[in-house]
């Protein structure tokens, strides 16, 4: 923080040394040491206007001058042509003093004060700032503040139509591109920076955009939360969002010394011309824009002729390839997972893991498909549903184990299941199925099912034979009473029989620590 000087000496005539230090925003300490410094050196009011505080210092606390310190100064002029080169970086740089400092035995300044140095040389020679734009390195992008308009044919009214300017600009060579769009809305906004990447033939590292809702959510000081369709198209291309400050034009200069100028070559020159389509009025925009990047600079000291060809000399190189496929605009939304496993999306209805019932998760929505996240993990994509409202997309494997059985349960299911144990199973399951609804029947055949677990295929088999010889109208409850008598009757039935009869303590007297008869009448 800069020390006022200055306001500290004028306002020690009228306040205590508490109330400069509240007034200027300095210690009371600091303060103390500047009026002690003051009175020892002789520097009295009034002070000559010519002085700024960096004077003022420097004659209160010479010891504090660069000169004094005995540091090694850096070569600002080495350090503004280095710049210019791709990667490198003011720390790269600093890196390179420091080793240079010691290996000749000299002491550097910190990294903040390398920093502040070429700073505030820099801020002597702005109009050579505009070098530290590296090739390929940003894409800056906004709306042009005055309009077009597009005839409405539709009605009879013949209605003007506002159409807005979008706006994105190269800095390194200022090359640009401008699209007409009926909207200002997210997907106007998306659809259009998949065009100017398609018209510059590569993607640049940084996307630098305005502080505009349709691509920032929350505008925070440090760290702007983007919108989602936003951040995922930056990922689908590879670059990352650095949205400008809110009123700081001059974080995206290019593009707003763009706008001045494409609403001069592309909307004043068509302000005669009328358009009836979208389509017309972006022809006759592209070529304005033809125009503008070709026509010559004005600037004798520049290298290339034209916006152009400094674009195709200088930038395109080094501009990252396109993706195989150009991005897909979605939407986001949230919704809460149903008793029924199913989460609902424009009236339509998709399935999730029956695990995350009564959880809350986001939605991304695309033309095709419908993709389920739960803490940025996905767990279900489906096709997405459209016609008739109230349709399902359900997946079997989200489903509880007990569902799946449910629904995999057909008349089909079912008289494969009665081939496989034998014909006289599936006569059984064949006249359920004819002499019952459907649903009678299929629980019917469920209970059928368990028979087999517990007794066995080939027992089963033998039962629903004999009650087919006997009954004419076959129910579970008469088959499940003949397997229960055949059981009976088997060797091995009567064997567990005897044993089950064949019982007695198995702990000893010892157990209940008592002795034995025999041990007894031994004592």
């Amino acid at each position: 923080m800069a020390i006022h000087y200055r306001r500290i000496l004028e306002l020690a005539q009228d306040h205590s040394q508490r109330s400069i230090a509240a007034s200027t925003g300095h210690s009371r300490r600091k303060v103390k040491e500047v009026l002690d410094r003051a009175q020892l050196v002789d520097f009295t009011e009034p002070i000559d206007p010519a002085l700024t505080d960096v004077k003022i210092g420097r004659i209160l606390f010479p010891e504090l001058s660069p000169e004094a310190t005995g540091r090694e100064l850096p070569d600002l002029d080495y350090m503004h042509e280095e710049l210019v080169k791709k990667n490198v970086t003011l720390s790269l740089l600093y890196y390179e003093y420091q080793t240079n400092c010691r290996e000749s035995g000299k002491v550097p300044y910190s990294y903040r004060s390398f920093c502040r140095m070429y700073g505030d040389f820099a801020q002597k020679f702005k109009a050579t700032m505009r070098i530290r734009r590296k090739p390929g390195e940003l894409m800056e992008v906004d709306w042009a503040g005055s309009t077009l308009t597009v005839i409405d044919t539709d009605t009879d009214t013949g209605e003007e139509l506002t159409a807005y300017l979008f706006l994105a600009v190269l800095p390194s060579s200022q090359y640009g591109y401008c699209e007409a769009c009926m909207s200002m809305t997210m997907p106007d906004w998306i659809r259009a920076h998949v065009h100017a990447y398609e018209f510059f033939g590569g993607v640049t590292e940084i996307l630098v955009s305005d502080n505009l809702k349709t691509g920032v959510d929350n505008h925070t000081k440090f760290d702007p939360v983007l919108n989602p369709v936003y951040r995922d198209m930056a990922e689908h291309y590879g670059t990352v969002v650095m949205p400008a400050r809110v009123r700081k034009p001059k974080d995206k200069p290019k593009v707003e010394a763009t706008v001045k100028a494409l609403s001069t070559w592309v909307i004043a020159a068509l302000r005669n011309q009328q358009f009836f389509t979208l389509k017309e009025l972006n022809e006759a925009v592209w070529s304005k824009l033809r125009d503008f990047n070709q026509r010559p600079f004005t600037k004798k000291y520049k290298a290339c002729k034209n916006r152009e060809e400094g674009f195709t000399t200088e930038e395109k190189f080094a501009l990252l390839p396109l993706p195989t496929t150009p991005f897909e605009m979605a939407s986001w939304k949230t919704a809460t997972v149903q008793p029924d496993y199913h989460i609902q999306v424009d009236r339509m209805f998709y399935s999730v893991p029956f695990q995350y019932i009564g959880s809350q998760v986001d939605i991304r929505l695309t033309n095709t498909l419908i993709e389920v996240f739960f803490k940025d993990s996905r767990i279900a994509s489906h096709a997405r549903l459209f016609g008739r409202s109230e349709q399902f997309s359900t997946n079997q494997e989200h489903m509880p184990e007990a569902h799946k059985l449910y629904v995999s349960h057909t008349p089909e299911s079912s008289r494969t299941w009665a081939a496989t144990v034998g014909p006289k199973v599936s006569n059984v399951v064949e006249y359920f199925l004819n002499h019952m609804p459907e649903r009678q029947a299929l629980h019917t055949i469920l209970s059928l099912q368990k028979l087999a677990k517990k007794y066995g295929t080939a027992q089963l088999e033998v039962a629903s034979g004999e009650v087919s010889k006997v009954a004419n109208a076959p129910t579970v409850r008469i088959i499940e009473r003949v397997l229960i008598n055949a059981l009976k009757k088997s060797p091995t039935a009567k064997t567990n029989e005897h044993a089950a009869e064949d019982y007695g303590f198995t702990r000893g007297a010892d157990y209940f620590g008592r002795v034995s008869h025999d041990q007894s009448g031994n004592n």
